[in-house]
């Protein structure tokens, strides 16, 4: 005679096996994209202020070392100075 309650759980193991490394790959998949930053050119990045807004005002960037220093950007890829300013630009909330 079978014992159902074994054939259960083998069978919730088994679709376990199969579901959760499905499930990790689509975490990374989604991790990897949301680290993924823009180019410069794509966010017409500048390193000048633009009417008065520049990017050490900005929610995204990521300041260096002193308040003159460059910096960075969790949007825009690469070196961004505090004086810089581009189409993603979001006055922090004070």
């Amino acid at each position: 005679m079978r014992d159902s309650s074994n054939d259960l759980s083998r069978r919730n193991f088994l679709s376990g096996v199969v579901v959760l490394p499905a499930l990790a790959g689509l975490v990374l998949t989604q991790t990897a994209t949301a680290e993924a930053k823009g180019s410069q050119a794509q966010f017409k990045y500048q390193k000048t202020p633009s009417n008065g807004k520049k990017c050490s005002q900005c929610k995204f960037f990521v300041k260096g070392s002193s308040a003159t220093a460059n910096g960075s950007c969790t949007l825009v890829a690469g070196t961004i100075s505090p004086n810089g300013w581009c189409i993603a630009y979001a006055k922090q909330s004070s």
